[in-house]
C-alpha cells in the first residue's frame, strides 16, 4: 500500500502541547494505519502518532510544520480526520 501523506502548520498558541497532542493522539488511534508524524520544522525525525510521549519528544511549536504519513488500508481517511482535527485547533 502507498501511504498518504500530508504536512500542516500547527498555529495553537503553545504549540502541541499535552492537551492538543492528546486530542492528535485519539484520531490516529481511531485509525488502523501506521501513522507516523514528524516536525519538519527541527529534526523531521517521524515518531509514532498514537503515543502521547512520543509526540511530545519532538517539540511542536506554535508556526511549526508536520508532516503526517499513514499507511495501511483507513490511511487517506486517517489524514482527512488529522486534518480536520487541527483545522479546528485540537481541542483549543
Amino acid at each position: 500500500m502507498n501511504p498518504e501523506s500530508a504536512e500542516f502548520v500547527i498555529h495553537n498558541k503553545s504549540g502541541l502541547h499535552t492537551r492538543p497532542g492528546a486530542v492528535l493522539v485519539n484520531i490516529a488511534k481511531q485509525f488502523n494505519s501506521d501513522i507516523q508524524i514528524a516536525n519538519v520544522t527541527s529534526s523531521g525525525k517521524p515518531v509514532n502518532a498514537k503515543s502521547l510521549m512520543k509526540l511530545m519528544g519532538i517539540g511542536v511549536r506554535s508556526g511549526h510544520t508536520i508532516r503526517v504519513e499513514a499507511t495501511g488500508e483507513d490511511a487517506r481517511k486517517a489524514i482527512e480526520a488529522i486534518s480536520e482535527g487541527i483545522a479546528s485547533g485540537l481541542g483549543e
